[in-house]
């Protein structure tokens, strides 16, 4: 009887620390984002990556999702990370062309690679390499973290009948896409996500572009700029990126580096199949509900956008030596690609009809 007391009393002992040495166990992260709080698209990303790390790391890893301004704004993701201010954020890679002008490559770039084509490079071109010794000066491991595919032009409060009627217009507009309008007369504006909406309703902004139909719709640009502009020469990819901090990184033990890493994957797949379903449907609600003017841009917009998109991104490529050598091999890859594409989604498209 003593015997079988001391045993259930050991039993007992064991079962009231297992629960302590978990607890102990458990790394509580923080995630900042650039997105307000579950924004279709990218705000929910955020909250998937978190959920998928939890739930595979068997909540070894508890990550705190906070949106845009609810620890650092929207545009201080990459500086809260690489300062150990969180240990994970949310993030899109072209915010941060002032620090390192070749993070735009990691987005998207005016009349680059599409969705595939993008995660092509990433994943088996060599770009996730370049991406890492880029943003290692940072502080920070990245990763795709979704994707919001190929993006629209923009939402223009006046219509659009040729290239001369860009001129002095004030446009929300990120990365070199931004550079591009500048160039061909518009005023860029750098304004955060939450803010866009206001920003248009005041006149601050006379047209903004973001991401495609699923997201904006969200945002309700639709109530104050009824034109809405095709294609997307500016952004025809929409990357998402998850970073995290190399301090944090470093310290993982090689499963849970597998998990994080798994969970980003598993998320820009996911993502992008997520946002053609959204656009999809936002569109059709957007062009019958709510009488949106679908319009293709002027003919010589475009030409006059394409033909500024080289010599901006030869500049940047001679920005320094890391942009000169990711300007080659984003490129090159493009240039690889592009007869494929030709004659297989492009080809395909024409087809169907």
């Amino acid at each position: 009887m003593t015997t079988r007391r001391r045993f259930l009393g050991t039993a007992a002992a064991g079962m009231l620390a297992a629960p302590a040495i978990a607890r102990a166990e458990t790394m509580k992260w923080r995630m900042v984002t650039s997105w307000p709080k579950r924004l279709p698209g990218p705000g929910m990303s955020a909250e998937r990556i978190a959920t998928r790390i939890k739930t595979m790391s068997n909540g070894r890893i508890d990550i705190a999702v906070n949106a845009a301004g609810e620890i650092v704004p929207a545009f201080g993701v990459l500086d809260a990370v690489g300062n150990g201010v969180a240990e994970i954020g949310h993030t899109a890679a072209f915010y941060w062309q002032g620090k390192m002008p070749a993070a735009n490559f990691f987005t998207t770039v005016p009349f680059g690679l599409t969705p595939a084509e993008h995660v092509a490079w990433i994943d088996a071109g060599g770009g996730q390499a370049l991406w890492d010794q880029l943003y290692a000066p940072f502080g920070v491991k990245p990763f795709m973290g979704g994707n919001t595919g190929v993006c629209m032009g923009g939402w223009f409060r006046r219509e659009l009948k040729s290239l001369a009627d860009l001129k002095g217009v004030k446009i929300r507009s990120l990365g070199l896409g931004g550079e591009i309008y500048h160039r061909l007369g518009a005023t860029p504006q750098t304004t955060p996500p939450a803010e866009i909406l206001v920003s248009l309703q005041s006149g601050v902004l006379d047209a903004a572009e973001f991401v495609g139909p699923g997201t904006d719709i969200a945002l309700g640009l639709y109530r104050v700029a009824p034109f809405y502009y095709y294609p997307g020469f500016n952004k025809p990819n929409g990357t998402g990126e998850c970073i995290v901090s190399l301090k944090a990184w470093n310290a993982l033990p090689d499963d849970l580096k597998a998990i994080v890493a798994h969970a980003c994957a598993t998320e820009a797949n996911y993502a992008l199949a997520e946002m053609e379903r959204l656009n999809a449907a936002a569109l059709a609600s957007l062009t019958g509900e709510h009488k949106v003017k679908l319009t293709p841009f002027p003919d010589d917009l475009v030409t006059a956008a394409r033909n500024q998109s080289g010599e901006v991104l030869g500049e940047l490529a001679s920005r320094d030596a890391i942009s000169g050598k990711i300007h080659a091999s984003y490129l090159g890859f493009r240039d690889r690609t592009a007869p494929w594409s030709r004659v297989s989604i492009e080809a395909v498209l024409r087809a169907r009809g």
